[in-house]
């Protein structure tokens, strides 16, 4: 969606008394001064004490200062240039001409933040002159000193950080890049602010650990660094609601970095159900769930739609025990990253209260897998096996999905076949094919689960590493009294290299949320922004919790 900027228009809707005839020819003059200016990099930048202390700087991995020119090489190799153009009228007409452009809303697992179209080849005069400064006199400086032959590829836009905006960690690592770049035109900007570039360490496997280092961003200040296996940074959620933060950024084009194998995460151990009859389910599960006629009903429903939400699914009192537990109980939570995957807290199960463990017990137990073969019609159990077996792939008894896709009874896309070949391509583990109704044994139904709490800076996000399977996601949210969607911290769903969402889960108080997903369909939750914390101060809880588990036929 276009925005306009700001201040879009702000300098041309000031009405002005008319002018005599000979004062005429005098604004004619200020305007033509003002789109004659020129970009002027700052002098001693040129000077060979600065090119020569950068350069050498940079090749031994040492740190080097000279006035407002700063380089480090902790924990990567990253500089700063403070008054980097000379000229400090051309630069606020730069900043005017910026917002005036026009802007896209930008929002996924990674970011959120307003940007403009690529400004390679835009024709205002003030974009013109920064763009040729920085691709033709500044990339000259910069492929000297960095021993580096940049080539003259233009990578620029304009991006716009407003409160609860956020860019969450990442490498910056694509085909190409080898010198990322970002000129800051902010107003007075504090550390209370937020927004600043945070720089992680990272660990033997190229893995992010944590921030060790925030650079706050500062007026007509260019700062740029290497593109690399270890350049992991973020931009922290902007916090305040009355500044803009406005910057250009880019990547200058060279010969990319060797990067090592990525690492692989060792699996989660998957668990077969706990021995525990019936009686379980009577104890904590709502009656309504446990009427036969109902789970019906439940299960036809979610065959259409491949997801249900079940209210009030926990009975009550089992439920307040619970919510008092996980508010009282002294539960050790561990933080679960890496950040560039992941960041959000995760109960220690050794040392859970009783309450919650039982309740960790009920949704792995025997019982509540058969439970759920009978609300999704999954095979989840050795008892649904066998009728479901006689299933020709979903060729009979066919229904139409939520996302148009036909569905089989067991919820499955009917192109199984086809994504199991294309998986087989891309090593992606068993498969059948379209030419063959052979399938492979499986072992017992299994799942993994995690008891998570929910709160400001905390998310989940999209990466490669996650192994694309059919399955079924439970999620049983706890403690979410007054959240708000524009807190963050719903569950989103989203068709594989795509942007297309196609469903959103979010934070309700005892509702059971049951999602079937396929190869091609990922999940991530959404950053848990500063709303939260201002919501905290009205006497709201700031955080929420949830089981979490996944179960595999």
């Amino acid at each position: 969606m276009r925005r306009p900027g700001l201040l879009a228009g702000r300098l041309d809707c000031v009405m002005a008394p008319k002018r005599r005839s000979d004062q005429s020819d005098e604004g004619k003059s200020v305007k033509k001064s003002k789109e004659g200016e020129v970009a002027v990099i700052r002098s001693d930048l040129e000077d060979d004490g600065i090119r020569n202390g950068v350069k050498e700087a940079w090749r031994r991995k040492t740190s080097f200062c000279h006035g407002s020119v700063q380089l480090d090489c902790e924990p990567f190799p990253h500089c700063r240039i403070g008054n980097f153009v000379q000229n400090e009228s051309f630069v606020e007409n730069l900043r005017d001409e910026l917002l005036r452009l026009s802007f896209h809303s930008k929002s996924n697992d990674l970011y959120k933040f307003q940007q403009s179209d690529d400004l390679k080849k835009r024709k205002e005069h003030h974009i013109s002159e920064i763009r040729s400064l920085l691709f033709l006199q500044f990339r000259s400086w910069l492929s000297g000193v960095l021993g580096v032959d940049l080539e003259p590829t233009v990578d620029i836009s304009c991006a716009k950080y407003e409160h609860t905006d956020i860019l969450l960690c990442h490498d910056d690592e694509l085909e190409g890049r080898r010198v990322a770049f970002i000129f800051y035109l902010v107003p007075q900007w504090d550390l209370s602010d937020g927004g600043t570039l945070d720089l992680y360490n990272t660990d033997e496997h190229c893995e992010p650990l944590s921030v060790v280092k925030s650079l706050l961003p500062c007026w007509n200040t260019l700062l740029f660094f290497e593109v690399s296996p270890v350049s992991f940074h973020q931009v922290s959620e902007v916090l305040t609601n009355e500044k803009c933060r406005l910057s250009l950024s880019g990547w200058f084009h060279g010969p990319s970095l060797p990067r090592p194998r990525r690492y692989t995460e060792p699996a989660v151990p998957r668990l077969t159900h706990v021995l525990q009859d019936e009686s379980v389910l009577f104890e904590w599960v709502n009656e309504m769930y446990m009427d036969p006629l109902y789970q019906a009903q439940v299960q036809q429903e979610f065959e259409d739609a491949s997801e249900i939400r079940l209210p009030n699914f926990l009975q009550e009192e089992k439920y307040k025990q619970v919510t008092e537990a996980l508010r009282l109980a002294e539960i050790q939570w561990e933080r679960r990253g890496p950040p560039n995957k992941r960041w959000y807290a995760r109960a220690q199960l050794q040392n859970l209260p009783s309450c919650l463990k039982e309740c960790w017990d009920l949704l792995s137990s025997e019982a509540f897998f058969i439970l759920l073969s009978n609300l999704t019609g999954l095979r989840l159990h050795a008892l649904a096996t066998e009728e479901d077996e006689s299933d020709s792939d979903g060729q009979d008894g066919r229904s139409e999905g939520q996302d148009g896709r036909s569905e089989g009874q067991d919820g499955r896309s009917n192109t199984d076949n086809a994504e199991d070949e294309r998986n087989d391509l891309d090593g992606q583990g068993p498969s059948s094919t379209s030419s063959s109704m052979e399938k492979k044994p499986k072992g017992p139904p299994v799942c993994v689960g995690e008891l998570r709490r929910w709160s400001h800076g905390d998310y989940t996000l999209l990466h490669d590493s996650v192994k694309r399977e059919f399955a079924l996601d439970l999620l049983l949210h706890l403690g979410c009294t007054g959240w708000k969607a524009e807190f963050g911290g719903f569950t989103s769903y989203i068709a594989h290299d795509e942007d297309e969402e196609l469903l959103t889960v979010y934070p309700e108080d005892n509702s059971l949320a049951l999602i079937y997903r396929d190869r091609d369909t990922l999940s991530f939750i959404k950053h848990v922004n500063h709303h939260s914390v201002v919501q905290e101060r009205e006497h709201t809880l700031a955080h929420f919790y949830d089981f979490s588990f996944t179960y595999y036929e």
